[in-house]
């Protein structure tokens, strides 16, 4: 149980359990500021703004964001492609909002108004087929994010986590990986025509890594 003080730390954070403070969700951000473990600039996506509300509550300096847990920005929104979509499931998985529904081998969409930008989804998908938008262009930080759009975010993690530990499920701790594993669903729906399942493997592994370069090549031409 959080104290009266991480409770308030708590309360004044974004909610979008991205990761980016180096803790697994929000409330063990707060609790590791309240127990003097991490500072109160470690949250990009509450960006400066976020670093003066928690300076308030916790009487400490307001100090410039740190880079090394990333910028403030434009919040963002994941999209998955339909076509490139093979139905694994991980990116669900690895949604801490349960904002992506689906099933197994089937397409899956992300429910946008839900979605927090926490790109968590990205390293877990095996074929790289979401693709992420700005959602405010120009507004960053705060800005960019409500308290009631928090408070909803807080809400449907809670709920999530609780879901979770009924079913014994938990979240993917190497995304990476298991994404790689994952690569062997895809021929299932993507046929190749080798027939050993190592060259199918090997070559499902060459598209995804074909498209992904054609994307960043694609996003430098558009710098």
């Amino acid at each position: 149980m959080m104290d009266g003080l991480a409770q308030r730390i708590h309360a004044a954070l974004p909610q979008t359990q991205c990761q980016r403070c180096g803790y697994p969700d929000c409330a063990g951000y707060a609790q590791a500021i309240t127990e003097g473990g991490a500072a109160i600039n470690q949250c990009p996506p509450g960006g400066q703004e976020g670093v003066q509300r928690l300076a308030a509550i916790t009487g400490h300096a307001a100090l410039p964001l740190n880079p090394q847990f990333g910028q403030e920005q434009e919040r963002t929104v994941a999209f998955i492609d339909e076509q490139w979509c093979i139905g694994c499931t991980l990116c669900i998985k690895a949604c801490p909002v349960d904002a992506i529904i689906g099933t197994n081998k089937a397409m899956h969409t992300v429910i946008e108004s839900a979605c927090t930008g926490c790109e968590l989804c990205i390293p877990a998908c095996p074929v790289d087929c979401i693709e992420i938008e700005i959602a405010t262009p120009g507004k960053l930080g705060w800005q960019a994010w409500s308290v009631q759009e928090a408070e909803a975010a807080k809400s449907r993690y809670e709920f999530h986590s609780c879901l979770r530990n009924i079913h014994g499920l938990k979240v993917p701790k190497t995304p990476e990986k298991m994404a790689e594993n994952a690569l062997l669903q895809a021929t299932e729906l993507h046929p190749v025509v080798e027939t050993t399942p190592a060259d199918k493997k090997r070559a499902t592994i060459a598209a995804a890594l074909a498209r992904s370069r054609a994307k960043s090549q694609a996003q430098r031409t558009t710098r």
